[in-house]
């Protein structure tokens, strides 16, 4: 297992795994909810900007979660990731991550000017391979071997 590093918002970026990071919630979103593809359920989501003086974020909010947040209040995030969605950088709590509220009495301000967020993010498609799917560009089938190994000749 990855040790956790503790970080600045700023130094975040796509795909980082097993950080703490210390913030302050300057905004809430409204929650709303959806349904999960894989099981059905519906589930509470919401956004939160949180920052620190190097920068701001979006934090992704689930469920109970939603409810351990309140705005001006200063947190930190232990063992958490980033991601991309919607070609935006996100901080996530995830399944191993925790979040707690630090009641330290340091005042903290929020660079909201370097939103991480803002910045647009490509995002490498997944492809789907479907049944029959041997991996031509256009979906097609490829023959075992080609009939130019057989010795025709066109």
């Amino acid at each position: 297992m990855i040790e956790p590093q503790d970080v600045l918002i700023e130094d975040l970026k796509p795909g980082l795994k097993s950080i703490n990071v210390k913030f302050k919630v300057k905004s809430l979103n409204e929650e709303r909810e959806v349904v999960s593809k894989r099981t059905g359920e519906s589930l509470r989501v919401s956004e939160a900007l949180v920052g620190d003086s190097s920068g701001a974020i979006l934090l992704s909010l689930w469920n109970d979660d939603i409810d351990k947040v309140k705005e001006n209040h200063i947190y930190k995030l232990s063992n958490g990731y980033t991601s991309v969605f919607k070609n935006s950088l996100r901080l996530n709590i995830g399944r191993y991550g925790s979040l707690e509220e630090v009641e330290d009495g340091e005042e903290m301000e929020v660079n909201s000017e370097n939103n991480l967020s803002d910045k647009v993010y490509e995002q490498e498609r997944r492809r789907r391979p479907s049944y029959g799917d041997s991996g031509s560009r256009y979906g097609g089938s490829r023959p075992y071997r080609s009939d130019r190994s057989r010795g025709r000749r066109y």
